[in-house]
């Protein structure tokens, strides 16, 4: 009987939570059907979601070989999102490494300062990185979003949680065997850091992806755009056009739909062990 009340709480919790979980995909479903309409027909009421003409094809290609230049935007986010990416890694999981097994004076204190920097807004550091940047001779140049994008404090606490559960026994072992720090790092810590890699990468692309502030503040030149900015000219070019509009807003989200779908179960992962260990 109580297996039965069970089951039945259960079917219904489920189905609960699928009805309530579709509401936050039609935004998604109304965005790929108006990007598959003629635009006289996307604002028509009722909501027509399966299009009784199609102009897919027709939208994709003003959007990819219309007068803006979506493909260099595209290109320009991916160099960004990747390089931005695979730096944080290095460098976060570095930090992380030091911080958990390396021992040196005042690592508590050291990391207990860098953790005190997570308070600060990004909003309140812009005028320093704006003068920092026009002194370096970075301003308006991907070289300069990068150097700003490499470093990660929040990452760097995230892959210490996950480190500080790797046993030490490791690492003495392959001590015995004559390896350096060097090789600890790269053998060891980094192959049992998968999980909390692969979410910190994750999680990295899709915020470089999104960035849209420091490419507003930091860049000038149309053609460094990433693609939050070169959505901006869209709008000023067919701010009456939604199909053409929401058809670039589609292929704008389409890598990080992707990412998300291949790697999920690595993000869930990943965000589990690094909220349980330390």
């Amino acid at each position: 009987m109580n297996s039965t009340k069970l089951s039945v709480s259960k079917l219904v919790t489920t189905a609960l939570l699928g009805l309530f979980s579709l509401l936050f995909l039609i935004p998604l479903i109304w965005m790929v059907s108006a990007a598959s309409k003629f635009e006289t027909e996307v604002l028509v009421y009722p909501i027509q979601w399966i299009p009784t003409k199609w102009n897919f094809l027709g939208n994709f290609e003003q959007v990819w070989l219309g007068k803006v230049p979506f493909t260099l935007f595209y290109l320009n986010s991916i160099k960004l999102s990747l390089i931005m990416t695979l730096t944080t890694l290095l460098f976060s999981s570095m930090a992380a490494y030091a911080f958990t097994k390396l021992q040196f004076t005042g690592r508590n204190l050291a990391f207990g300062l860098l953790l005190s920097f997570m308070i600060i807004p990004s909003e309140a550091t812009l005028v320093p990185r704006y003068l920092l940047l026009k002194w370096f001779g970075l301003y308006n140049t991907h070289g300069g979003l990068i150097f700003m994008g490499m470093f990660s404090i929040y990452f760097t606490f995230l892959l210490r949680q996950f480190m500080m559960g790797i046993h030490n026994d490791f690492i003495e072992a392959a001590k015995i065997d004559g390896a350096g720090y060097w090789r600890v790092f790269w053998g060891i810590m980094l192959p049992l850091s998968k999980p909390i890699l692969a979410t910190v990468g994750i999680i990295k692309f899709i915020w470089s992806w999104n960035d849209y502030q420091n490419p507003l503040i930091f860049l000038i030149k149309r053609d460094l755009y990433p693609i939050p900015l070169g959505l901006q000219l869209f709008r000023n070019d067919f701010a009456d056009n939604y199909a053409v509009l929401m058809m670039a807003s589609l292929s704008a989200i389409l890598p990080l739909l992707l990412v998300f779908i291949l790697l999920q179960k690595q993000v869930i992962k990943g965000i589990s062990l690094g909220g349980v260990k330390g």
